[in-house]
């Protein structure tokens, strides 16, 4: 690139499907021959991808919005807390565009209206598998886009719509390229990656010439020819689910599930407007490990839920007991603007809310060590994230990037980020393991 080709700067925020709108931003802008900068004094221009779920993450966003303005000037508005009406106008009025997410085409006409950039086929040349912010070794791949479901705690269908299935092909496609360009993980992610295909009907697309239902066990099938680890998050605990767990006893998916249980009270669980609220999860949760003993299953709660009583949260505690999951995490019920859930009764004071939250993560931490003990001594295969002289950082197969724990190896000269080996457990704390070569 010369001095001359228009460069933007980009700040992504929010989670794995803003990084997703993020990379498809980044990959057009370099079809077209936009220098993508890392600083903001050596940017024309830049564009920030914002969150707007719940209020830390909307100041997070009008606060990155404030420093690219302080520091460039120009700045081009994205993403979740864009498609609240006003908000980043009422804070930043000089801003030079606001989209919603996953608005690559408004993003782009922004662009183009204040950083003209002529089109040069001879240098705006992209891989096949486009941009990523991700590292090298592993990589989102988002399948659908907004959600069906209005639980009462949540805004995202207003901010992304409802359900829109990507063709199966267009998805199968990008994994493909994905590993082609040397990643070892596809972590498969949506709004409600089990109700893929809901919208078209399930109907039939073609990859490599041969039909394929557009749906999640059929998805998780095709993508386990690829030969690398695929990882599904997001899965909400309806029947058909039940179909991918001997995939995992086969090996051919990760033993890894992310399952939002958010609650356990029936009757919190009915406020929340939750689907599948009726489902007996603590039975499907057994009759999975029995499929599939080295299942990994990992959910997230909330604490302080309107309306949740002593008894609520207790029966709740009581799940995560009889439960055993693997991973957890969980957060204090925090009120998003235009939520249903801001007009329940019996709103649970803050500082109950917080003394119900320590109290779970008590009972799950120690959940959590126990289970992570148990591994000592076993030989598994882990993915090694980085490395730094003969110490490198690795997953299992039961830890996501950036959400799980790690595993710390010794030893582990030649080794390189992507790579796959065996290892032994050597010792565990409460959140991750250490480990070396394996003893023969």
């Amino acid at each position: 690139m010369n001095s001359s080709t228009p460069k933007v700067g980009f700040v992504s925020l929010g989670c794995p499907k803003a990084s997703s709108d993020a990379e498809r931003i980044l990959t057009q802008l370099r079809a077209e021959g936009y220098e993508i900068s890392a600083s903001y004094e050596g940017s024309d221009l830049v564009v920030v991808n914002t969150c707007g779920f719940i209020d830390s993450a909307v100041e997070e966003s009008l606060d990155a919005i404030g420093e690219a303005l302080n520091r460039n000037g120009k700045v081009i508005v994205t993403g979740c807390l864009g498609a609240k009406s006003g908000v980043v106008q009422a804070a930043h009025p000089s801003v030079l565009a606001v989209t919603g997410p996953h608005a690559l085409e408004e993003v782009m006409s922004a662009v183009h209206d204040h950083l003209p950039k002529p089109h040069d086929p001879y240098t705006d040349l992209v891989p096949p598998q486009g941009v990523r912010l991700t590292p090298k070794h592993y990589a989102y791949l988002k399948i659908s886009e907004g959600c069906n479901h209005r639980c009462s705690f949540c805004i995202i269908p207003s901010m992304r719509g409802d359900l829109v299935s990507r063709p199966i092909g267009e998805v199968m496609n990008e994994a493909e390229n994905l590993v082609n360009a040397g990643v070892s993980e596809l972590l498969v992610i949506s709004q409600d990656t089990s109700a893929y295909g809901v919208d078209v009907k399930y109907r039939s697309g073609f990859w490599n010439g041969r039909p394929i239902r557009t749906r999640m066990t059929e998805l998780a099938k095709a993508l386990s020819e690829l030969g690398v680890w695929v990882r599904l998050h997001y899965v909400y605990p309806y029947p058909h689910v039940d179909e991918v767990i001997p995939l995992m006893a086969d090996g051919l998916i990760l033993p890894y599930l992310d399952v939002p249980f958010q609650h356990a009270s029936p009757r919190i669980l009915k406020a929340m407007k939750r689907p599948a609220s009726g489902e007996n999860n603590l039975a499907r949760i057994k009759a999975w490990r029995e499929i599939c003993p080295d299942i990994a299953i990992r959910s997230t709660f909330i604490a302080g839920f309107p309306g949740e009583t002593e008894e609520d949260f207790q029966q709740l505690l009581d799940f995560l007991e009889e439960a055993q999951l693997d991973r957890v995490g969980c957060f204090a019920y925090s009120a998003v603007d235009g939520a249903a859930a801001n007009a329940l009764p019996d709103q649970v004071p803050e500082e109950v809310k917080q003394e119900r939250l320590a109290r779970f993560m008590e009972v799950q931490e120690a959940i959590s060590a126990a289970k992570l003990q148990q591994r000592v001594g076993r030989i598994e295969t882990v993915l090694v994230d980085a490395v730094d002289g003969d110490q490198a950082i690795a997953r299992t197969m039961a830890d996501a990037p950036e959400i799980d724990g790690v595993v710390y190896l010794a030893d582990a000269e030649g080794l390189q980020a992507g790579d796959l080996v065996e290892v032994q457990i050597t010792s565990a704390d409460g959140h991750d393991l250490r480990a070396g070569p394996p003893e023969f």
